[in-house]
């Protein structure tokens, strides 16, 4: 090369030198910054450690922040930008959740406070906390789809690893039942749900359990997970297949051979059968019409008994309802009312024969008759004695004596009477002795009203049987023959 050619190149370079030193030209230097973390794979201590980028002068914050994005599985992180000098810190507000691979990606043009240009293109993967594998569900109960009974119904799930409670619970939904309790074991790896009523029959039950569960490490389940069972195992709806009279003996119910419609005897009750296990509601699924007292009991998982407080009334049609919405063991209605109507084989309490002394034995009775009677002429008294259809317990034996009344009839003139004593000869037959009666004559006879009262507030028995109505006899005094 010429000389003259050199030192034309030496004189345009030095003008340009000149020129830049004169026009405050464009810094070349290189921005330097650094990155915590900055090696794959990194961990963070904890869950709030923050991301930090170091620069070496300032930056253009706006631009800075722009370009830095972090990312996981679960979309973009969501985060806070604090710089402090020249360092820029990103902290995740949620926090870092443990064992998720998190990218972090520098990538775009950064400018410096002085105006020189960054162009950065970096990907840098990181964990926080641990790198543990996750949790996965290996196994659950019921399996999609199945069909299953309602009764003991008991969902169960499987995991891989230890699990926390607490998330994996507010994770879980199971649709159709309603409040529940959990039951871990197998330290936390297993987990049953223990429903406190059982779903309806014949319903599709969907259940969700969400990522946001977590192993006890923290580490989250990778993906959600979902099934659905349905409750129609069982296809057979509940029935009535008999009722009938029963009695107890010994305490155990014997059927008495009888059929309900005509007889139920005083003193015992009706058992229901049925097709199959019944739920607890059956208990409450019996009416009677008109209404009756006493209390149902459980004789097996398919029958109950219901126990009458006293018996019912005598010559009165009852129906027995069982109602439509009596359920079995798996939640299956009857569907439709079960009536059955009887009649009980109770006949009222009655007076069976009235004797008198020196009389003869007078049966068949009914209100209204004249019986002559003796009354003894030194004591004015009279002694009879009434047989009743029935035994009378102990308390109706004393109550009786204070209803049974005997008063002067014909003439109005007679003075009263007063009973002296009474003797029960056995539990139906009772003996009364009655003083200041006096006997009449041909012209003028003496009639005496006996009143044996009826009704539920006259004579029963003490377990509900009771005369139908008052029996009135009108006693003629004469004098002993």
């Amino acid at each position: 090369m010429s000389r003259s050619r050199i030192n034309c190149l030496v004189f345009i370079f030095i003008a340009i030198l000149l020129c830049a030193v004169s026009c405050d030209f464009i810094d070349l230097r290189r921005v330097g910054y650094s990155i915590e973390p900055n090696i794959s794979d990194s961990l963070l201590s904890d869950s709030n450690s923050p991301v930090v980028i170091r620069f070496e002068t300032e930056m253009e914050k706006n631009d800075a922040e722009k370009i830095l994005q972090i990312t996981s599985d679960t979309g973009v992180v969501r985060g806070d930008f604090i710089w402090n000098g020249n360092d820029l810190y990103f902290t995740p507000v949620p926090g870092w959740t443990a064992g998720i691979r998190y990218t972090m990606s520098l990538s775009g043009t950064m400018r410096s406070v002085d105006g020189r240009e960054l162009k950065v293109q970096r990907f840098i993967s990181f964990y926080a906390i641990n790198k543990n594998e996750p949790p996965l569900l290996e196994w659950h109960f019921p399996c999609d789809g199945a069909s299953v009974g309602t009764c003991d119904l008991v969902p169960e799930f499987h995991f891989s690893c230890s699990m926390d409670r607490l998330t994996v619970e507010s994770a879980l939904t199971i649709e159709g039942i309603g409040n529940k309790t959990f039951e871990w074991s197998d330290d936390d790896k297993i987990l049953k749900v223990i429903v406190d009523k059982p779903p309806s029959p014949w319903i599709s039950c969907r259940w969700n359990l969400r990522d946001s569960a977590k192993s006890k490490d923290g580490v989250p389940l990778p993906i959600a997970y979902s099934g659905y069972f349905t409750t129609n195992l069982d296809k057979t709806l509940p029935c009535v297949t008999s009722v009938f009279p029963v009695l107890n003996s010994d305490g155990s119910w014997y059927p008495t051979g009888s059929c309900l419609e005509t007889g139920l005897a005083p003193g015992q009750s009706i058992a229901v059968v049925f097709n199959k296990p019944m739920g607890e509601n059956v208990l409450r699924s019996l009416r009677f019409e008109p209404a009756v007292t006493g209390r149902t009991e459980l004789l097996s998982e398919k029958s109950i008994v219901y126990i009458f407080n006293k018996d019912p009334e005598p010559e009165t049609t009852y129906t027995l309802t069982i109602s439509s919405e009596t359920k079995d063991s798996e939640g299956l209605k009857i569907g439709t009312d079960y009536r059955i109507s009887f009649i009980p084989d109770i006949p009222f309490l009655t007076v069976l024969s009235f004797h008198a002394n020196f009389g003869p034995v007078t049966e068949n009775l009914s209100s209204n008759i004249v019986l002559p009677v003796y009354v003894e002429s030194a004591t004015q008294e009279l002694f009879f004695s009434i047989r009743f259809s029935l035994g009378l317990t102990m308390e109706e034996k004393q109550n009786s004596a204070q209803k049974i009344m005997i008063t002067p009839f014909f003439p109005r003139t007679l003075p009263p009477v007063a009973l002296q004593n009474v003797n029960w000869l056995s539990d139906d037959r009772m003996f009364m002795c009655w003083e200041g009666l006096t006997a009449g004559s041909q012209q003028t006879p003496h009639y005496y009203k006996l009143t044996i009262p009826g009704g539920k507030g006259g004579i029963n028995n003490g377990m509900g049987m009771y005369m139908k109505e008052d029996l009135v006899i009108y006693l003629e005094a004469q004098s002993e023959p």
